[in-house]
């Protein structure tokens, strides 16, 4: 499964500062207690099936979880149902904290 491309928390931050971006968590409601990222908008993995349809197709869409693995499967699963610009943030928030980056609750 492919059609998505990794990107650094640097690629991350020049793409919100250029705006019409979406970014999804989708980490568990618990685990987005605990912090997020600001911009972010939680759709946890497990209801991407169900839920995919709510996201607008063609507009750049990044995904996020808390090292990367969960959101490289929901931007695998992006990608196959016709997303054009399916992202996977690479080390998750865990990498956007460890670069000082602000987290809301």
């Amino acid at each position: 499964m492919s059609g998505f491309r990794n990107i650094t928390v640097a690629d991350l931050q020049a793409m919100l500062q250029q705006g019409d971006l979406h970014l999804v968590d989708v980490r568990t409601d618990a685990e987005v207690a605990r912090g997020k990222i600001p911009q972010g908008d939680p759709l946890p993995l497990h209801l991407m099936p169900v839920r995919l349809n709510e996201l607008d197709k063609t507009r750049p869409t990044v995904f996020y979880c808390q090292m990367g693995g969960r959101s490289a499967q929901a931007a695998a699963f992006a990608a196959a149902n016709g997303f054009s610009d399916a992202y996977n943030l690479q080390g998750g928030i865990a990498a956007w904290m460890q670069a000082g980056l602000p987290v809301s609750a």
